[in-house]
């Protein structure tokens, strides 16, 4: 029987914030401001925007990299992990730069992350009443049922399978800089079902989430569907690299 290994504590000194940006100019700002001004160390990744992401990230004490073209969140993502990884920080925070994740609700990861050694945290809109945005009932349905599919591999309650506000420590923060998922859903929901499969322990946290200050969501409404059938059949056929099994659990 595995068991729960003593876990550094998870705190601002060795996590690190990692931040996609596609084309985020309006919204960067701000989003930088507040996580600054909480002391947090950062990495933009300016996923190949054609507007001045670049140029609002270096008014900011924070490091940025730039990727030529746009591979989009995941590709993003995976390349902050990797700075993360070289950089020797035990943990690692995902956050959207569009202003829907709100900065001081990073201590409620840490806190979950330090009082239950979990792997991966998810910021859950679902877990409180005051979800902060409008979701469409259609829109819903769908990530309930994602929702339910990740709860059977993970063996705990996923309310918000999709959710981009996370943290994940080492050792599996070696696997998503390797082999986090890049395409549509492949980040979150995808990512997760990985992570349980791989038997690392999950868990969520309530957390409140904004609409978007500005812009649009990448995907159109029939692009999603389309998208999130590609990754449910990814789940179901194990269509992606498998992470490697967790080494602190049998």
């Amino acid at each position: 029987m595995g068991q729960n290994l003593i876990r550094p504590k998870i705190d601002g000194s060795n996590c690190i914030v990692v931040v996609p940006a596609f084309n985020e100019e309006k919204s960067l700002g701000s989003v930088l401001a507040g996580l600054v001004e909480s002391g947090l160390r950062c990495v933009v990744i300016d996923d190949g925007s054609t507007d001045g992401t670049s140029r609002i990230a270096r008014q900011f004490p924070v490091d940025l990299l730039r990727l030529p073209v746009n591979f989009g969140v995941g590709g993003a993502l995976r390349l902050g992990f990797k700075f993360a990884v070289a950089n020797n920080f035990e943990a690692a925070i995902q956050f959207d730069a569009d202003g829907q994740h709100e900065h001081h609700e990073i201590e409620s990861l840490f806190r979950e992350a330090n009082a239950s050694g979990a792997d991966l945290v998810i910021g859950s809109r679902f877990r409180s009443t005051a979800i902060g945005q409008e979701i469409s009932f259609s829109r819903r349905v769908a990530m309930s049922a994602l929702a339910s599919m990740a709860t059977r591999y993970t063996n705990t309650r996923i309310t918000d399978s999709t959710s981009g506000f996370r943290l994940v420590r080492r050792p599996l923060l070696e696997e998503f800089a390797s082999h986090l998922p890049t395409h549509y859903l492949g980040d979150t929901f995808e990512a997760l079902v990985l992570t349980g499969r791989a038997k690392y322990q999950v868990t969520e946290v309530a957390t409140r989430m904004s609409e978007r200050a500005f812009g649009s969501s990448s995907a159109s409404r029939l692009a999603a569907v389309s998208l999130i059938a590609r990754a449910v059949l990814a789940v179901l056929f194990g269509l992606s690299q498998p992470f490697e099994p967790s080494p602190n659990r049998d």
